[in-house]
């Protein structure tokens, strides 16, 4: 005897009510985690397309002088005028609104040695080589003032 096998009706899986606050609590899931993927890309990208200053970056007026001493390349970058009274023996001068303009004509076999006054306008002339690309750049904090009172090598007079 062959029994027939009868559909099953299928259970109701609630009513309105519970499936609506189902699907809503899915749609909220859903939007934390493309919430949560957003933030992770926003991170990722920070990361690798914004250059950081790191605390290597910024070096005293002894360690500057080290580097001088193993051929380190000196980019002064303040003014003309500033640069005509006073500046580090074998330095160059690009002044900071030039210094995009004139990215190539540094080395890059060589770290790069930031320096000006007081050392505010080395650290944006250090943060535009870093966005350029270019990671062997520091910058001397306490500028030239630091390199004359150490007693370093300077051409000119008085800062």
């Amino acid at each position: 005897m062959s029994q027939k096998h009868k559909p099953s009706k299928s259970k109701p899986t609630g009513s309105k009510k519970q499936q609506y606050h189902k699907a809503r609590r899915q749609n909220q899931l859903w939007k934390w985690i493309g919430l949560g993927f957003a933030v992770i890309v926003i991170i990722v990208a920070a990361i690798l397309l914004i250059p950081k200053i790191t605390g290597d970056a910024h070096i005293s007026a002894a360690q500057a002088y080290q580097k001088y001493q193993q051929g380190a390349f000196f980019l002064d970058v303040r003014s003309q005028e500033e640069w005509n009274q006073i500046h580090i023996a074998n330095s160059t001068l690009i002044p900071l609104d030039e210094l995009q303009s004139h990215l190539s004509e540094l080395p890059n076999d060589r770290d790069i040695v930031v320096v000006c006054l007081v050392g505010q306008r080395s650290e944006e002339g250090m943060t535009i080589l870093q966005k350029a690309g270019i990671t062997n750049a520091s910058c001397m904090s306490g500028g030239l003032n630091a390199w004359k009172a150490a007693g370093y090598p300077l051409e000119g007079g008085n800062p």
